[in-house]
């Protein structure tokens, strides 16, 4: 598994409406998680963001006064990953063939910039194409909203995925603030949309497609993408 490459491409929306707005992101267990996750495993894990540069981090995520996430601790604590999320190489640098996974983690910023990101449509379309793993969290599955087969058809009809769910969204109060609901979109689209009770873990897997339902998920989809290597190096 030590050979396994993983590209993770993260948003680069930085606020949720115009300049005047909340500050938005990645919400950073959802990066930091699978990262160090995949890392200690073995895995050659490198970062990406829609438009280059740095990683805008949802300030809501850092902690603060609330215990924040282990990884979110370590990541305080890692100097070299912080000095790498200021300077990103963007999406365009993304060559699928030369990579086993590609995940999506999510944040807020990811419902405006994901489904416009024409080489990250391209990105998706190809790794549901080919061999490789794709895997999302949370808001992540924005990015899987736009990917279409040969015939147009929506690569998530039929699918089974996962994502934030629309209470959760009522729950945090952003569910006017966001383009489109996640849940109502993943369903319209003609997924078979899957999920556990809210803000407790919940992951799914169809295949090479591995989709978590919120920040708390993030550690379960990292399992199912090391399961689904480990299997995949049983069977070559």
């Amino acid at each position: 598994m030590s050979s396994a490459k993983v590209a993770i491409i993260v948003t680069s929306h930085t606020q949720m409406g115009g300049p005047d707005t909340d500050p938005t992101g990645v919400w950073l267990e959802e990066l930091t998680t699978p990262y160090y996750a995949l890392r200690d495993a073995g895995l050659d894990v490198n970062v990406f963001t829609i438009a280059g540069g740095a990683v805008p981090v949802d300030p809501r995520s850092i902690g603060g006064d609330d215990e924040p996430d282990e990884s979110v601790k370590r990541y305080r604590d890692d100097a070299d990953l912080q000095a790498l999320f200021k300077n990103t190489p963007s999406v365009e640098a993304v060559t699928v063939a030369d990579y086993d996974v590609v995940f999506l983690p999510g944040g807020h910023g990811t419902m405006f910039d994901y489904p416009k990101s024409a080489t990250l449509k391209s990105i998706v379309e190809q790794t549901l194409t080919t061999d490789k793993l794709l895997a999302s969290v949370c808001h992540g599955p924005a990015g899987l909203t736009t990917a279409v087969d040969s015939s147009g058809t929506s690569m998530m009809a039929g699918r089974r995925v996962t994502g934030f769910t629309n209470s959760e969204e009522d729950a945090v109060g952003l569910s006017d603030a966001v383009p489109f609901l996640l849940e109502t979109r993943l369903k319209a689209l003609g997924a078979d949309y899957v999920s556990g009770p809210d803000w407790e873990p919940f992951a799914v897997r169809d295949a090479g497609l591995i989709t978590g339902q919120n920040p708390q998920s993030a550690g379960k989809v990292a399992d199912l993408i090391l399961e689904a290597l480990e299997e995949r190096k049983t069977k070559a």
